[in-house]
């Protein structure tokens, strides 16, 4: 009899990204993917010590696709910006995945590149070395914050949109205004979450790189 076909880490990889179009991080499994793949999860341990290491490994590939091409151009905010908006991009791609690049760290190729240029471009900024890495830090918590906001109302289905704009409806526009006075007065004004994403992105954004301009000591 055959044995079992042996599976590259790239093929298992491409699986695991295939299979997370469909499911969630949180009921993604190795089981799953083994079954997927026709073979027995402690095949696929010999590549990924762990169901998050191989999380970690897709999200990361994520990154990868977003820095593909990439060149820096303009000054040090166009290229932050620059490099955020094709990492949303990448991600809106695969929503499922953005919660895992925040909530866990990752050590490949497209992390190491997301990181050096954030750096390369705070560099370019004038500050001061031992700032950088806490500006580093704060841009990146924001980054993935913002991106994983975006991907978790990108996944609600049309069902689940309709009912939440309608529950938004009766909660703001239902508003008491004894109670909710300023609710009430701005009632017609105050839009829904999912609403205007990406200007909301990118004014936060430059917002957080214009406090850190301004912040800066003078030249």
């Amino acid at each position: 009899m055959a044995g079992r076909r042996r599976w590259s880490t790239e093929e298992i990889l491409d699986a695991a990204a295939e299979l997370l179009r469909t499911s969630s991080a949180d009921s993604f499994s190795v089981r799953k993917l083994a079954a997927t793949l026709g073979t027995d999860s402690s095949s696929l341990y010999r590549h990924f010590r762990s169901k998050t290491e191989l999380l970690r490994a897709v999200a990361d590939r994520i990154l990868l696709a977003a820095m593909d091409g990439y060149r820096p151009e303009g000054d040090w905010k166009q290229r932050i910006t620059s490099l955020a908006l094709r990492v949303r991009e990448a991600f809106g791609q695969q929503p499922q995945l953005a919660s895992v690049w925040g909530r866990y760290a990752s050590s490949g190729t497209g992390s190491r590149l997301v990181m050096e240029e954030v750096l390369q471009a705070l560099r370019a900024s004038g500050l001061p070395d031992e700032e950088i890495p806490v500006r580093y830090h704060r841009i990146v918590v924001l980054l993935a914050a913002l991106i994983a906001s975006e991907a978790g109302v990108s996944t609600v289905t049309p069902e689940e949109h309709e009912q939440g704009l309608e529950l938004f409806r009766v909660a703001v526009l239902g508003a008491d205004p004894e109670r909710f006075p300023a609710l009430a007065h701005f009632a017609r004004d105050v839009r829904p979450l999912g609403v205007d994403r990406r200007a909301a992105f990118e004014e936060i954004l430059a917002d957080h790189l214009a406090h850190i301009e301004a912040a800066m000591p003078p030249s």
